[in-house]
């Protein structure tokens, strides 16, 4: 998708829907499904938060710098710059960025699979609070007419981040722990009324 991120969240109750009508629509999978383990960093002050502004390293089948800028909202769609290249050793970068002054703020964990139709790619996302679906494309338009297809509800869309919806959930819930991933949220029964969002689908 080049250096521009354009995309929007859909909460799902039922993902195996999601992907049957992906099948149905032909869409190719283009990433089974995989764990990937994110490190998000920032500076001691949090200016990259302050500014908007995310530097993430990620793993799942292979290993991912990003940097993504400061978002604006299109048409009900959030755009960001992204600047994505893989490098070859997790730790060696992690060691890397913490050698400029970057500081792991959070870890996060998902499940994620991926389809691609036509120039959109849907993920279909587990997070530890409970299943997504995700569509980035060149622009607003041909997004609205994917979820359209995939009979998603555009009015129920997500612009925020899962580290956004994370964070509501700690502040509500007073969750105590500070990582998103599955171990921590073993036990706990995430309903959609704890997560202030409607099922998409």
């Amino acid at each position: 998708m080049g250096e521009l991120e354009t995309e929007v969240k859909f909460y799902l109750s039922q993902p195996a829907k999601l992907i049957s009508r992906l099948t149905d629509l032909n869409a190719e999978l283009v990433q089974p499904r995989v764990l990937e383990i994110n490190l998000r960093f920032d500076t001691p002050g949090m200016t990259l938060s302050n500014q908007a502004r995310v530097l993430r390293l990620r793993q799942d089948e292979a290993i991912h710098l990003t940097y993504k800028g400061p978002g604006q909202i299109t048409q009900g769609v959030l755009s960001r710059q992204e600047i994505e290249f893989t490098v070859s050793d997790f730790t060696a970068a992690k060691h890397f960025l913490e050698a400029l002054g970057y500081e792991v703020i959070v870890s996060y964990e998902k499940y994620r699979q991926t389809y691609q139709l036509a120039e959109v790619l849907i993920t279909v996302d587990e997070m530890p609070y409970g299943h997504f679906a995700e569509i980035e494309g060149l622009d607003p338009g041909q997004i609205r007419h994917v979820a359209e297809l995939l009979q998603l509800n555009w009015n129920n869309r997500i612009i925020g981040s899962y580290l956004d919806i994370f964070r509501m959930l700690k502040s509500k819930m007073k969750l105590d722990f500070k990582d998103l991933n599955f171990e921590n949220f073993q036990g706990l029964e995430i309903k959609p009324i704890d997560l202030n969002i409607s099922p998409a689908d």
